[in-house]
């Protein structure tokens, strides 16, 4: 079954009002016209985990399947490596440990199995959270399983069998309060909404209080009616600001091909960390940017103060490369906790070029991985800058083949009374192997300016195995690639493709990026049919401070 990102799972909570502006375009450099929704209803919180009771049958609905892309040729950039760039380790990896597994998974579905994992990776309060699909887990920092692992469901409060997908998961520091988000469709496929789960407890363990969503727009109560709906709000993002949690999705029909474009939520963070029956929100749609309808415009967590919330999208709408990337900012984030309505303003950057990776070999066996598409990834904001990084497509010198890399970019944009004037472009790149392919990269920076990414890595030789590199402050280019968990054996050979997300997050202390990425682990990790053999690993590597 596929658990990925063209279908999405609920939030647990209840929707109590309607979006009551009329949607506007987005305009590159100018303000959006937004549609709007004043709150949402809460639910009671929930009990802490606890063991599963096997319902009378395991839902056998797909946990997702987002739309594979058609791999294309495409004009890819052209990358020079020196002989012996890529010869030595790099970083200080200080905790190296099996996340949440296909085994996992399938024991807290009652046997159901999903692919790929999607992972969410949250730390903070001497906890490390690891939500993926299906299951969730709760470590401590040195790796050692303290809860679960549990159905990814159970903080949404789903039923344990109910369609989700695509989980993510943030604490915020500054209220001691864990954040979770998440994609839900009703058993009937008729209606779809966003959960977002919240523990002000600062223990992930105990109970979270949940707000939902529907995302459906067909119009009344959920909205304006878009083309092709019933629809879902595919793959929901998380980004995070001093005033609001922000939730981003592609909008999707529930039956159909049908695209409708980005979807942008603002959610006013005090109501939600004050657990109110009625949180204030904003929604904007209908977006468009660089002359097409924007997608996958992904919001940055952000460290420190800041104007604006800021977001980046790739910029690909042949799906044959581009080589420019959309810089978005939300000004006035603080009005939404007055139900008013704050400014969405994007610009176009010129960047290096990119496009959709080529389908990526691995040792033993000739069906290759498909990698996905060159959609941004995760997004940052840090010290005056936004980073960002996407999969492209690259030509290695010397090399015989293309491959698969990571393409990372750091953007400090121009804010100019509350809209975004410009942007420049102050470092970018690529993070590639001769001979193998590097898959959904993820990267953090911390506040002394080093960066550290995390990627799958397989070629011809190498089992699908988990790796980092990272990038010294002030260096043009990230150090030589380390491979922090070599895979076991081939991915199912089955599959469709490897993903949905990687994901990386500074720890809170400042001092090291914890990272998760998906490889092959040990046979122990694997559905005890291999019929699905994946895995996760959980790194923190040190910067420095």
């Amino acid at each position: 079954m596929r658990k990925d990102s063209r279908f999405s799972h609920m939030l647990a909570g209840a929707l109590c009002a309607a979006l009551i502006s009329a949607p506007g375009a987005l305009a590159a450099g100018a303000p959006s016209a937004p549609s709007t929704y004043a709150g949402l209803a809460g639910v009671a919180p929930q009990s802490a985990p606890a063991a599963l009771a096997a319902p009378a049958l395991a839902s056998e609905r797909p946990r997702g399947a987002r739309r594979i892309p058609q791999l294309r040729q495409a004009s890819v950039p052209a990358l020079a490596l020196a002989p012996n760039a890529l010869a030595s380790p790099s970083g200080s990896l200080t905790e190296n440990f099996n996340g949440v597994s296909s085994r996992d998974s399938a024991a807290t579905n009652f046997g159901a199995e999903f692919e790929p994992p999607d992972q969410g990776l949250c730390v903070g309060n001497g906890f490390v959270v690891e939500m993926v699909n299906s299951a969730y887990t709760v470590y401590d920092t040195s790796g050692k399983a303290i809860a679960g692992p549990f159905n990814v469901n159970g903080p949404f409060e789903e039923g344990l069998t109910e369609f989700t997908s695509d989980p993510r998961c943030h604490y915020d520091a500054a209220t001691h309060t864990w954040f979770a988000t998440i994609l839900a469709i009703n058993r009937e496929e008729t209606e779809s909404f966003i959960d977002v789960a919240v523990n002000t407890s600062g223990d992930p363990t105990k109970a979270w209080t949940n707000y939902k969503i529907n995302a459906t727009d067909t119009g009344g109560k959920t909205g304006p009616h878009h083309h092709g709906c019933p629809c879902l709000g595919d793959q929901p993002t998380l980004g995070i600001d001093a005033h609001n949690l922000y939730v981003t999705t592609n909008e999707f029909a529930l039956t159909s091909e049908v695209f409708n474009g980005a979807q942008v939520y603002a959610f006013a963070k005090k109501d939600l960390v004050g657990l109110k029956p009625a949180v204030h929100f904003v929604h904007f749609d209908k977006l468009t940017i660089g002359g097409g309808v924007a997608a996958s415009v992904h919001p940055a967590l952000t460290s420190g103060a800041t104007k604006a919330e800021y977001f980046l999208s790739a910029l690909d709408p042949t799906e044959t490369g581009d080589e420019r990337v959309g810089v978005w900012a939300l000004s006035g984030g603080q009005l939404v906790a007055k139900g008013e309505v704050p400014t969405l303003s994007s610009v176009v950057l010129p960047s290096e070029a990119y496009s959709e990776n080529p389908p990526a070999e691995q040792r033993g066996t000739s069906t290759p991985i498909n990698p996905g598409d060159d959609r941004m990834q995760q997004t940052q904001f840090i010290n005056g800058s936004v980073w960002g990084e996407l999969g492209s497509a690259i030509n290695i010198g010397g090399d015989s083949a293309q491959r698969a890399s990571a393409a990372w970019f750091q953007v400090e944009p121009v804010l100019r009374k509350g809209v975004l004037a410009g942007a420049a472009m102050q470092r970018q790149g690529y993070v590639a192997m001769p001979g193998n392919y590097v898959l959904y990269p993820a990267l953090a920076v911390t506040p002394n300016g080093t960066a550290a990414m995390v990627m799958t890595l397989t070629g011809a030789k190498r089992f699908p195995s988990a790796a980092y590199a990272t990038l010294a402050p002030g260096a043009a280019a990230f150090g030589p690639i380390a491979v922090a968990a070599p895979g076991s054996t081939n991915y199912d050979p089955n599959a469709e493709r490897w993903g949905d997300y990687s994901w990386a997050v500074m720890d809170p202390g400042g001092a090291s990026v914890w990272m998760s990425t998906e490889y092959i682990p040990p046979k122990a990790s694997q559905t005890p049919d291999g019929r699905r053999n994946w895995g996760t690993r959980v790194l923190d590597v040190s910067t420095g401070g």
